[in-house]
């Protein structure tokens, strides 16, 4: 039996756009303030946070004053150049896509072009501010991105990834076994993977991922559901259900300090 490293779990805190109507999340900074301690109690080792615009700098203090959550700055969405305020506010890591975004949501579509020249701009700014950035693999192609930047030596390993499935639009990919498989399959050497799943099929994804030593993404971001038509309470409750499924597995939870080792933070 292969001995895998502790499992990561990532609590994405912001809302849901493909159920908008739901509102089991934070819609103050005081509440998304509260909503990541929570998860972190629950055993959630990073925060992925949107950081409220305006107030980069003072939420992530004010949550590194309340605990040690690693704290993932998200909205690759936004071209680099707008996301200035997310450096400065210095967070832990910072997300950034590895391929275009091309997504459709009940209320909103996103079309943005990451090309080579914004990675590499991730890549130096992120080590000038001493940032580990999280990439987000939403396709085979993301990987043809990752290998130019590893091959032009601007990024230190391990390469921390998060593959997506199931986000709606041009990009979008099936959640399914052969799916997650093939993703793992063609993965670049010294990588983590995290998986992201928008929809009831999340669990499926997630004892694979678990059993091949793999982290989960989850929260009311992705999908806020405990199961099929059972809103969660909040995003503890999601986090610990997702502890309890590993558990199960045999596989133990890191708290931050273990997973900042298993990072390279």
């Amino acid at each position: 039996m292969i001995e895998y490293e502790k499992m990561i779990i990532t609590a994405t805190t912001a809302n849901s756009w493909m159920y908008p109507d739901l509102k089991n999340w934070a819609e103050t900074t005081d509440a998304l303030i509260e909503d990541v301690v929570k998860c972190y109690e629950a055993g959630a080792a990073i925060a992925h946070v949107h950081l409220p615009r305006g107030e980069e700098i003072e939420t992530v203090k004010r949550i590194r004053e309340r605990c040690d959550i690693i704290i993932q700055a998200g909205m690759s969405s936004y071209p680099i150049e707008e996301r200035a305020p997310d450096f400065h506010a210095k967070p832990d890591m910072l997300s950034a896509i590895l391929n275009h975004h091309d997504e459709h949501f009940t209320e909103m579509t996103v079309n943005q072009i990451h090309d080579l020249d914004e990675l590499e701009q991730y890549c130096i700014t992120c080590e000038k501010f001493n940032i580990k950035p999280e990439w987000e693999v939403w396709h085979i192609g993301s990987y043809w991105n990752l290998n130019y930047l590893i091959e032009k030596n601007l990024l230190e390993s391990p390469h921390v990834l998060t593959l997506f499935f199931n986000w709606p639009g041009g990009t979008w990919s099936p959640p399914t076994a052969d799916e997650y498989l093939h993703r793992i399959k063609y993965m670049p050497e010294n990588c983590l993977h995290t998986i992201s799943v928008m929809g009831e099929e999340q669990t499926n994804i997630a004892v694979m991922s678990i059993a091949n030593g793999g982290n989960m993404r989850v929260g009311t971001e992705d999908y806020p559901f405990l199961k099929e038509k059972v809103p969660a309470k909040d995003n503890a409750e999601i986090v610990l259900r997702m502890i309890n499924i590993s558990k199960e597995m045999g596989r133990e939870t890191a708290d931050p300090s273990e997973a900042r080792k298993i990072l390279g933070l």
